[in-house]
């Protein structure tokens, strides 16, 4: 009797010790983070255009400065009995005809013409010779027509008139008698000498290539657009295209596009792509100017473990009688998924580690893990130990919480695009303007310090080249 009064009493205190023990341990093994490449992914082509201005008092500017001075000398008298000399007496102006029959410009030109003229003959080895010398001061007057071709605006000049200030004269027995019976037929002989002249003077001042090319090598240069996350815009181009020149009030203007791919980069800062080499113009008599973007919207594990905890904030898993709060989450890279790391407190104390690829909701603009599960280590422990926790009902419960909002991370994105898109000026004279239309989610990547959420964007891309220098 004593013995079963004594072991009665060892069950009963074993039950007691038991129901008032506090609450079960759980020591699941962590799955460690793993390492994650740098992330650099390919789009779709984009197009950005290209429109070129170019002032007529660019052109005329750089005229000047190409011709100034003695513009045009042919000293050599033997070979047609003509010396010539021309000077530019003041600056050149170059304006639009506004002719309706095309693209045409007005030069007028104010100068100066020495002519040395020779009369004689040579006879029985004796020569005969008498020089005049004829002094013209007035306004060449020449219309070009206009034309591209390889990178260049080209001009066909012709000397429309020749106004003298006053008329021409020789120089006889030391006065100046005026001869403009005599030396009006000599303008043929310089005048087409003057129209190259001007020809290859506009040729040279409207070789934009260096001037395009530069830019874009600067467009091409990666830009930062986060430096907290190290995001980098870079442009690559592929193909250039170009339509005809117009001539339009005082300025030319020359409509370019690029086709190239936009990709956007994160970690260090990457090199650029821009090979002059390979760049070739292509005719095409329309340019769209619609884009088709990648961005990247960056949202590191800390930040995702801080909303998810949020989430947590106040609620109670229970089953059975048995309750549990989340106190912390943690959240890392492993093997492609992302693990979640919950701290719970209650009739369970610990940490266990759920794992699941992450889904974006594009309604709710939310990252959630519709397949996550407990690790295999983690699912093991808790069959043996709490098997209540480890049942569907409580799971399903946690994965509602298990979710964040990646709205900021997308209005942070567009932010960033956007002033990207407003007036941006990688040099002087260059201009990047543009819109954003709208914003659609791609797919969620995974790297070894942060979330990425790539973003696909219309809209357009405007790059504005102003003038020459």
């Amino acid at each position: 009797m004593l013995k079963r009064t004594s072991f009665l009493f060892s069950a009963f205190t074993f039950m007691l010790f038991f129901s008032c023990s506090p609450s079960q341990k759980i020591s699941s093994l962590k799955p460690e983070p793993d390492d994650a490449s740098p992330l650099v992914y390919e789009n779709t082509p984009s197009f950005i255009t290209l429109p070129i201005t170019v002032k007529l008092k660019d052109i005329e500017n750089q005229s000047n400065a190409l011709l100034n001075g003695l513009i045009y000398e042919d000293s050599n008298i033997e070979d047609d009995n003509i010396e010539i000399k021309v000077w530019k007496l003041a600056p050149i102006t170059i304006e639009n005809t506004n002719e309706k029959s095309g693209d045409r410009i007005k030069t007028t030109l104010p100068l100066k013409v020495l002519v040395k003229y020779r009369i004689g003959t040579k006879t029985l080895g004796t020569e005969f010779y008498k020089t005049q010398e004829f002094n013209l001061n007035g306004v060449v007057i020449l219309t070009s027509e206009v034309s591209l071709t390889n990178w260049k605006l080209n001009t066909k000049t012709e000397l429309s008139s020749l106004d003298w200030n006053e008329s021409p004269t020789t120089t006889v027995f030391g006065k100046n008698i005026p001869v403009t019976y005599l030396i009006n037929p000599a303008i043929k002989l310089f005048k087409s000498k003057i129209e190259r002249k001007i020809d290859e003077a506009v040729g040279k001042s409207m070789d934009f290539k260096p001037n395009v090319l530069t830019a874009l090598e600067k467009i091409c240069m990666p830009f930062q657009m986060n430096e907290d996350y190290e995001s980098w815009l870079r442009i690559v181009p592929l193909e250039i295209y170009t339509t005809t020149s117009k001539l339009q009030n005082d300025q030319f203007s020359l409509q370019m596009g690029m086709k190239c791919n936009i990709e956007t980069i994160i970690g260090q800062q990457p090199a650029s792509k821009f090979d002059l080499n390979k760049i070739t113009l292509k005719p095409v008599t329309k340019i769209p100017n619609q884009i088709t973007a990648n961005i990247v919207t960056v949202s590191t594990y800390n930040d995702a473990s801080k909303i998810m905890k949020k989430n947590f904030a106040g609620q109670e898993f229970e089953s059975g009688g048995k309750k549990v709060k989340v106190q912390d989450v943690t959240i890392w890279h492993k093997n492609g998924k992302m693990v979640i790391a919950l701290d719970l407190s209650g009739s369970v104390n610990g940490k266990i580690y759920l794992a699941g690829f992450p889904q974006y909701d594009d309604k709710s603009k939310e990252i959630s893990f519709n397949d996550l599960d407990y690790v295999l280590d983690t699912k093991n422990k808790l069959m043996r130990t709490a098997n209540w926790l480890a049942q569907g009902l409580v799971l399903r419960k946690i994965k509602e919480s298990c979710r964040y909002s990646i709205q900021s991370n997308l209005d942070a994105g567009k932010n960033t695009i956007t002033s990207y898109l407003k007036n941006y000026s990688p040099m002087p004279g260059v201009f990047v303007n543009g819109k954003v239309e709208d914003l659609r989610f791609q797919k969620v990547q995974l790297t070894n310090n942060a979330i990425i959420a790539l973003i696909k964007v219309n809209g357009e891309i405007n790059i504005s080249i102003d003038g020459l220098k």
